[in-house]
Order: C-alpha cells, then sequence, then structure tokens
C-alpha cells in the first residue's frame, strides 16, 4: 500500500514541462555499470551490490562480503567521451555495507581558441566530470532494508570549474515464500544548487576616458541537480535451484526531463564452476518514437550479459560483463568491466 501511495503521488506530481532541460550535472543520470544498465535501470527493487550505489542504494545491503568493481563506457558512442568507473564494497557487520566509488567523464582534448587567435594553435584544455560516493546501507529486517549514499560532484573546464554535494536514499521491500517478490523506492541527487567558477569568468577593459585597465568579474547564474524519484518492483520466475529468471518494472519521476518508465528481463544459469546471465531491458518515455521530437538521446533498447567463474569453497565470483544501449545517431555506447565478488 506504501508503495502503491508513492507511485500514485509521484504520477501526479512529475514532468514539470516548464523545467524540463533547465538542470545542470547531467552525468548523474548515467549509469556508469554494465549489469544494471543493461536492463534498462529497471532494477530499482532487485539490484544488489555495488551496482545498487547508482539505481537504489538499499540494494547496497546485499552484498555477500567484499565485492570489486571497474567499468568503462564510450559514453555516446562515436563522440569520444571516455567514462570510467570503479568502486568497492564491503560488509562491515551482519546486517550492515559500505561503499566507496568514482566515476570520471573524459572528453578528450580540446584546441584552445581565442577572439585573437580563432584558429588554435595555442594549446588544448580536457573537460572533466567527476562524482565521488560514499554509500551505506542496512539490513532492518528480513524483509526490509534502505541505505544513503553522499556524492561529491565536480565539473571543469580550462578556467571554470563547479562543485557540489547530492544526496541518494532508498528503501527495499522483499516478500514471498523464496524472496521472490521484492518493491523499491529511491530519491536521488537531492541537493543545493551549483555555480561554476573561475577566472573565465573575468574579463579586462579599458576605460578609455581616464587610459585604466580595469578586470571585472561577471557572474554566473547557479543551476539545480536532476533531482528524481524511482519506484519500481520485481518478481523471480524460479525454475530450479540453478535457473531463474527476473522481471523488473520501474517508473522514474524527473524534475527537469521526461518521466520514464522502465522494463527489464535478467535471465541467470548457474553451473559448478560458472555462472551466465543474459539481459535485456527498455526505456520509454514521451516522444522516444519520434525522431523528430525525441528529447533524449538513448532511444530505449539496452541488453548485455555477464561471465562468471565461480572459485573456492566458497564460491567467490570473478566476472567480465558487457552492455549495449543505443544513442541514435551518436551510435551504439558499449559498457565493458570486471566485478570481483568474494564470499
Amino acid at each position: 500500500m506504501i508503495v502503491g501511495a508513492a507511485l500514485c503521488s509521484a504520477w501526479a506530481s512529475a514532468g514539470n514541462e516548464d523545467r524540463v532541460g533547465s538542470a545542470g550535472a547531467s552525468q548523474l543520470l548515467v549509469n556508469p555499470w554494465a549489469r544494471s544498465s543493461a536492463t534498462g535501470d529497471a532494477g530499482i527493487s532487485s539490484v544488489n551490490g555495488l551496482e545498487a550505489s547508482f539505481v537504489n542504494i538499499a540494494g547496497l545491503a546485499f552484498t555477500d562480503k567484499t565485492q570489486i568493481k571497474f567499468n568503462y563506457s564510450n559514453w555516446m558512442g562515436g563522440a569520444g567521451i571516455a567514462f570510467n568507473s570503479a568502486g568497492i564494497a564491503q560488509k562491515i557487520s551482519e546486517s550492515d555495507v559500505i561503499a566507496v566509488s568514482v566515476q570520471s567523464m573524459n572528453y578528450g582534448d580540446i584546441m584552445i581558441t581565442t577572439v585573437a587567435n580563432p584558429e588554435g594553435n595555442i594549446g588544448f584544455f580536457s573537460p572533466r566530470s567527476n562524482v565521488f560516493n560514499v554509500g551505506y546501507a542496512r539490513t532492518f529486517s528480513s524483509s526490509i532494508s534502505g541505505g544513503v549514499n553522499f556524492k561529491v560532484i565536480s565539473e571543469s573546464i580550462s578556467n571554470l570549474k563547479a562543485n557540489g554535494v547530492a544526496i541518494d536514499a532508498g528503501i527495499r521491500y522483499v516478500t514471498g515464500e523464496n524472496d521472490h517478490i521484492k518493491f523499491g523506492i529511491s530519491l536521488k541527487n537531492v541537493g543545493p544548487v551549483m555555480r561554476f567558477k573561475g577566472d573565465g569568468l573575468a574579463q579586462q577593459v579599458t576605460y578609455i576616458s581616464v587610459g585604466n585597465n580595469a578586470s571585472l568579474e561577471e557572474r554566473s547564474a547557479t543551476f539545480e541537480m536532476p533531482s528524481l524519484l524511482a519506484i519500481g518492483g520485481s518478481y523471480d520466475f524460479i525454475f530450479n535451484e540453478n535457473n531463474k529468471l527476473n522481471l523488473a518494472l520501474g517508473f522514474t519521476a524527473n524534475s527537469f526531463s521526461y518521466d520514464q518508465y522502465r522494463a527489464g528481463l535478467d535471465y541467470g544459469m548457474t553451473g559448478e564452476k560458472v555462472g551466465f546471465n543474459i539481459r535485456a531491458g527498455f526505456v520509454y518515455e514521451r516522444g522516444l518514437l519520434n525522431a523528430e521530437n525525441r528529447s533524449n538521446a538513448l532511444v530505449g533498447p539496452t541488453a548485455g550479459f555477464s561471465l562468471d567463474a565461480l572459485v573456492g569453497k566458497n564460491k567467490s565470483a570473478l566476472g567480465i560483463e558487457y552492455a549495449t544501449r543505443f544513442a541514435g545517431v551518436f551510435g551504439i555506447i558499449h559498457t565493458i568491466g570486471a566485478t570481483i565478488s568474494l564470499k
């Protein structure tokens, strides 16, 4: 009932078209991890471990012992943006898990041009966007877990920089005879406004009347972060001890972009020494199917797989993962990575 009431509230209040496109720090909306992005970020109630730091921090509580991840994406296909991510999650008690991760977008080297040097040849600069995360999650009972994630955001070009902080919070409810029914709610990217500062806002002017030079600093406008509310549910179809299909559905109420509807499938097979998962998803928002009215570079479908070698007496997993997202005219986004999950 609580989840249903929250969903109705989000449905009624979200999607303010007057605010579409007016937020900044849009890298906070990009999932850096392959396994969860392959299902279209629909696993709001089902993603476990370090990847839950992005989807729903409550899922971090389901880390077995230690998990280490490294992922890379060629963001926006052929745009030349390298998106690197790394993190570690550690269980510190029977109920508590902490995690630290970092994401970095490198836009490559861009030629410096000025009014006096429109052709460049005076050097290059490298814009960057970084997010540093510290997360904590706890299992409160056999059915309820929750967590909170703190973020430090940094954006910079050659002579301007903006810094900010934000917070995520989430909760998950699990029920069913085999814990196969799950519900989750996540509130993300809530924090104060950001503002660019730096030498790039300073201008040299000459007062002709007195012949003196002066340096004037322009004021930059503040911008908000892309806050959102995500609600989802999932159901595990358990065929036998080694075969399971997870169906996940989600709704994202975005404060500064169109609301999104998500669906994902994750089929897993576990053998004596190897585990294999194949995944697919779809993300729909208003105007997505009309190329002329589309406001999102991502066109909807997602897919991927992972392969885990199960080693040792505890069946710790050493895995590789891959996901693909489609960005229309920008091309195909590939995300590859490796995961070490110790039990």
